[in-house]
């Protein structure tokens, strides 16, 4: 069978409620292999992205997943993806960007970034790891998640033109190592406005909570931030990124400032929580708790009534698409579609997290409105239960690679066309 057209075949299916994924990942496996490097994508076609975090710079120790970012790199692009979104620190290099700092750990049970006290240097080293993705024809969404340092210089920004300055310094450092280029859009900050990211911002608007970005404290903030950047740098698009449930408040507000969506969307989430709910998992960052219920009720749990999750995913990722075409902006996810937290484990398995994972990477991708798809946030080196299965990374990169974009960003959309062209 032609390759495309078991995609097309599969992805339909998805949409016709007729689709096991276990069925996808056997066929993962026992078509005929192509490496995605020696196929031909449309040109223009969205870019397969993951998200490295603060991974990238962190973990670097033995065994840590990226202490050899060449190595880290080559097997990205055999797996096919061809994107990445990273935290550059912006706020440690308008400090110093040279400085040796000190990070706290933002937590223990996770495993991104450090369990521990580490040390850091920004630059030279993230222009020299934006040359080796520009190498591999990488495209890069520069980030952040504010990471705290012991001297917590994080607090310093504490109004939108302080933020607005942290950025334009790291942009400009890029631009004199000659590797804008390489920049396919800046995300000013990591799911907005939570306090585990936006502390500054949470620390002067209390009232505001989680996710809350609608809230026109936030809405204040982020005009204020975005417009100097934007006006500097108008061919880069600007964005904050955001993680709420309801995606119906894009039509509530006016968020044309923005010059796309980062949406944010799990399976766990949905329904008010429900899922985790159930499964008796709170985002403890400390305490084994939480993942002890993962082990218990995580599987079980899904595949009590498979359906009736995988129906709350693709429902959500379908709504998104609508607002979007409504609204004639791209969209990117680069954290998304299974359960939020997981790890390589005693008693954790990968199999039914990859079946929500293809679930949703194809349903996005069939939109025709993500410029950007994420197959998980679990896509890189330091889950090795997720990394080592590479055929069926190259499979749902070729989904994504191979989709074709909605004609309402790509016929007359000057604001789509800032990140289509950097593509």
């Amino acid at each position: 069978m032609d390759r495309r057209h078991f995609f097309n075949q599969s992805a339909a299916s998805l949409l016709l409620g007729s689709f096991a994924p276990a069925t996808f990942l056997t066929s993962c496996h026992s078509e005929k292999k192509t490496h995605p490097m020696n196929r031909h994508f449309p040109a223009g076609a969205p870019r397969a992205i993951t998200m490295w975090d603060f991974s990238w710079l962190e973990r670097r120790w033995d065994g840590a997943g990226y202490e050899d970012w060449d190595q880290a790199l080559d097997e990205l692009t055999e797996r096919g993806y061809n994107a990445i979104r990273l935290d550059v620190y912006p706020h440690l290099i308008a400090e110093n960007p040279e400085k040796k700092w000190l990070l706290k750990e933002q937590w223990n049970q996770q495993v991104w970034e450090s369990p521990d006290l580490i040390e850091v240097q920004i630059q030279p080293y993230l222009n020299e790891f934006l040359s080796k993705c520009r190498d591999r024809d990488i495209k890069v969404g520069l980030s952040s998640w504010f990471r705290e340092d012991i001297e917590n210089v994080r607090m310093k920004l504490h109004t939108p033109e302080k933020l607005a300055e942290c950025w334009m310094k790291t942009i400009q450092y890029i631009e004199k190592g000659g590797l804008l280029d390489t920049v396919l859009y800046v995300d000013l900050c990591n799911e907005f406005p939570g306090d585990a990211w936006a502390l500054y911002f949470a620390a002067a608007y209390p009232e505001v909570g989680w996710g809350r970005w609608f809230a026109p404290d936030a809405m204040e903030w982020m005009k204020k931030s975005l417009q100097p950047l934007q006006v500097a740098y108008p061919d880069i698009p600007f964005i904050y990124s955001f993680d709420t449930e309801d995606v119906s408040v894009y039509e509530q507000v006016d968020a044309s400032f923005l010059d796309f969506y980062e949406h944010h969307i799990w399976m766990a989430q949905q329904n008010r929580g429900e899922y985790y709910k159930l499964v008796g998992y709170d985002y403890g960052r400390f305490s084994p708790e939480g993942y002890k219920n993962v082990v218990k009720n995580a599987e079980r749990v899904y595949k009590e009534q498979p359906e009736y999750w995988q129906g709350l995913l693709t429902k959500r990722i379908r709504q998104m698409g609508d607002v979007a075409r409504k609204q004639g902006r791209p969209l990117v996810t680069t954290e998304c579609w299974e359960i939020v937290d997981y790890k390589d484990w005693p008693m954790l398995k990968w199999d039914w997290v990859k079946e929500l994972c293809a679930l949703g990477t194809i349903t996005a991708a069939e939109t025709g409105m993500w410029a950007a798809i994420s197959t998980s946030n679990f896509c890189g080196p330091q889950f090795v239960g997720m990394w080592r299965d590479i055929e069926w990374h190259r499979q749902l990169t070729s989904v994504i690679r191979s989709s074709s974009l909605d004609p309402s960003i790509t016929q007359n959309n000057e604001i789509a066309g800032k990140l289509l062209k950097r593509l």
